[in-house]
């Protein structure tokens, strides 16, 4: 599993799987670049009315915001406060996110496993927020404590998956005053790796300030300046900012810690149904959110959230990984671009099974994500059921899915040795390569080894009861959760954590409706 000595792999270098205690291959962890141009589908003069369609959504139609301190803020800034409705001048917009740092790092409990975002860096997420657990042993049930510890098992074993997006799935046993103390607390015990808070008021994200301040070992002013937990603030679609999604900005961005700013703009119910009105409202409100983060506090990290799609017209259900999805994927990473903002994106699906659509609607949208330049990939693996189930099943899949497009940026080398000119004139014509020393030479690392394919030709794949994809993905998954070790952390540490966990969840965490 990783260790210090994982070095990011430089391009044209292709990683050697490693083979775990639990004889699965995967390929080392490592720091991804994407050396490729972006697809960019719209031209530059077509992205241009897109831009200026947003602006002028916020300078005459605005967006509600629901908290009063945040539009006093704004109004402080120059903004046209009328009741709840906030309107924006253009160059208000623009002058606002200009301070938005192009690239910053994440810092994690185990600094080799730290994160630059932003740029041509590409990092890899988990799934995250889904009600429900999904899985071939024993169906679909409520999301539960004990298989949120699964997933973070998971995380922690695969080294494609460079952070926890969020609750992978929901511990819906867990009362929902105290569930954000166990869960992050397991987030920093757990894994070493870089993972995510949830915004729902002030309480939670100053309890995750603290839970991660503690876990790192460090003071507030090192927290203040090494960004250690990111937040996805949504805006509520179409054009409103909602009290908790504006605490959260506050909180985080006043302390230098990256917002992630996603509309949920679902084409046909949130949003237009044409999807360049939908693209014009999403960067609207991504514009006001990540200007209001730099009204809290100028220069402090934000991160451009595309996760624009379209609506089944028949049920109003949402779909992903269509053509629609790809194409606001690509043009979302052009504005993020456009404007000097890191790009988040997601690898999603609508399939109620890990069955073919699973496969291409996943591949459809992680496709979209890394030929639009993502840079924060959410959803990264297990994403099942249109967010609505996480799969241990699916989560290893997709695992396969994001070591072939690390291996896909890992390029490759062209040089004389590369070229093989020697190794194709000794066999010359008629023969075979399969046993010339330039073979042999890169024998474990010619080509990408999958995690789940141990059969190559139907008559070991007959012997071997033919086995479908899940059924070797669910023996994976059980492997990975078997071979299972915390990663390493100082007992002072552990029980200062564990110290302030239990005291506030003594003194009833955060007040709930429930």
């Amino acid at each position: 599993m990783p260790t210090e000595d994982h070095q990011p792999k430089t391009r044209g270098r292709r990683a050697r799987p490693q083979r775990s205690a639990s004889a699965i291959s995967q390929l080392p962890w490592q720091s991804l670049k994407m050396p490729y141009r972006p697809t960019e589908p719209v031209s530059d003069d077509q992205l241009e009315q897109i831009h200026l369609a947003s602006l002028k959504i916020l300078e005459q139609i605005g967006i509600d915001v629901l908290l009063p301190q945040a539009r006093d803020i704004m109004q402080r800034h120059g903004a046209d406060v009328d009741g709840m409705r906030v309107r924006f001048a253009p160059e208000l917009i623009l002058s606002m996110i200009e301070t938005v740092p192009a690239e910053f790092t994440l810092h994690a409990r185990n600094p080799a496993h730290n994160l630059t975002i932003g740029g041509n860096h590409v990092a890899f997420g988990s799934v995250a927020s889904a009600p429900n657990t999904q899985c071939s042993d024993f169906g679909r049930r409520a999301g539960n404590h004990a298989d949120y510890q699964t997933f973070l098992k998971l995380i922690q074993q695969l080294n494609i998956v460079h952070f926890t997006a969020g609750y992978p799935v929901e511990p819906v046993d867990l009362h929902a005053s105290v569930r954000h103390l166990h869960c992050l607390r397991d987030c920093a015990v757990l894994t070493d790796k870089v993972f995510h808070c949830y915004s729902l008021g002030a309480e939670r994200n100053l309890d995750a300030l603290e839970i991660v301040r503690i876990a790192r070992g460090i003071s507030e002013e090192q927290l203040s300046q090494e960004p250690s937990i990111f937040t996805v603030i949504n805006s509520n679609s179409p054009l409103k900012l909602d009290e908790p999604m504006l605490q959260g900005i506050i909180e985080m961005s006043s302390r230098n810690q990256p917002i992630v700013l996603t509309p949920f703009t679902l084409s046909g119910a949130m949003a237009p149904v044409s999807l360049a009105g939908a693209l014009a409202q999403q960067n609207a409100e991504a514009l006001a959110g990540i200007a209001f983060s730099q009204m809290v506090n100028p220069g402090a990290p934000a991160v451009y959230g595309g996760f624009t799609s379209n609506v089944d017209m028949k049920s109003g259900a949402p779909a992903f990984g269509t053509p629609e999805y790809l194409l606001a994927a690509q043009i979302s990473g052009q504005l993020a671009r456009k404007y000097q903002i890191p790009f988040r994106s997601s690898n999603v699906n609508a399939a109620n099974s890990i069955d073919a659509q699973a496969g291409y609607e996943s591949t459809m949208a992680l496709w979209g994500a890394i030929s639009g330049g993502v840079n924060l990939l959410m959803h990264g693996a297990g994403w099942m059921e249109g967010g609505l189930s996480a799969s241990f099943e699916k989560m290893v899949l997709d695992a396969d899915l994001l070591q072939m497009m690390a291996s896909y940026m890992n390029g490759l080398t062209i040089n004389e040795a590369e070229l093989a000119l020697e190794a194709i004139a000794d066999v010359g014509p008629g023969g075979h390569f399969f046993g010339t020393s330039h073979t042999m030479e890169r024998y474990e690392s010619a080509f990408y080894s999958p995690i789940i394919s141990d059969w190559r030709n139907f008559e070991n794949w007959e012997a071997a009861g033919r086995p479908q994809a899940w059924q070797k993905a669910n023996s994976v998954y059980k492997s990975l959760v078997d071979t299972y070790e915390a990663p390493a952390m100082d007992i002072a540490t552990r029980e200062a954590l564990d110290a302030f966990v239990a005291k506030r969840v003594e003194a009833g965490g955060v007040a709930t409706d429930f």
